[in-house]
């Protein structure tokens, strides 16, 4: 039996409330296939975890989470549609949450000085205390979940994951351009 049919076997062994994406995986699946999926549902699972943590203890969510996360790390504060490309959300989006997080008094929005037409926002001493009481419980449950794992493996994941990024973004323009080609090719057709 190949090493990628026992690890299958392992996979499937984790029972169906806990298989996630790698449901859609077979054993006879390319490589590329399987670490795609492995990796969203590893992402997916961690992803629920702190999610329901989160509204557990905080009674908040965790895109109020990242958007107060940013913040932290800026303590200046930050144009709103920079927010929004640092969250990857649109701009929609993060009005709302704005809207809420001042209502909360944990956040203030004032015109940007450089650009009057931008909004600024940045964390309030209420929002700045709440975040860390967050970011420390965050911190100890990340930590938590990865606790069985040797350090070596971790930093070897973490090595790895990093290969895999710098990978992706030089190799982005000429998959799109390969698709785009496929798409003139088959509208030729």
């Amino acid at each position: 039996m190949t090493m990628y049919a026992e690890d299958f076997r392992l996979v499937q062994s984790l029972g169906d409330e806990h298989i996630g994406l790698e449901a859609r995986a077979r054993v006879d699946d390319h490589l590329d296939t399987r670490i795609w999926l492995r990796l969203l549902a590893c992402s997916t699972q961690i992803e629920h975890q702190i999610r329901d943590l989160l509204r557990l203890r905080f009674a908040t969510s965790l895109p109020r989470f990242d958007y107060l996360a940013q913040l932290d790390r800026h303590p200046e504060g930050l144009r709103m549609n920079v927010l929004s490309r640092y969250l990857m959300v649109t701009g929609g989006n993060v009005t709302g949450l704005t809207d809420q997080l001042v209502k909360d008094g944990l956040v203030r929005r004032a015109s940007d000085p450089e650009d009057r037409r931008s909004w600024r926002v940045s964390l309030t001493d209420k929002g700045r205390a709440e975040f860390a009481l967050m970011a420390a419980e965050h911190q100890q449950w990340l930590a938590g979940l990865f606790k069985g794992l040797p350090q070596a493996d971790k930093e070897s994941l973490y090595a790895s994951l990093g290969q895999l990024r710098i990978h992706l973004t030089r190799h982005q323009a000429e998959l799109q351009a390969a698709a785009l080609a496929q798409t003139a090719d088959d509208a030729r057709a």
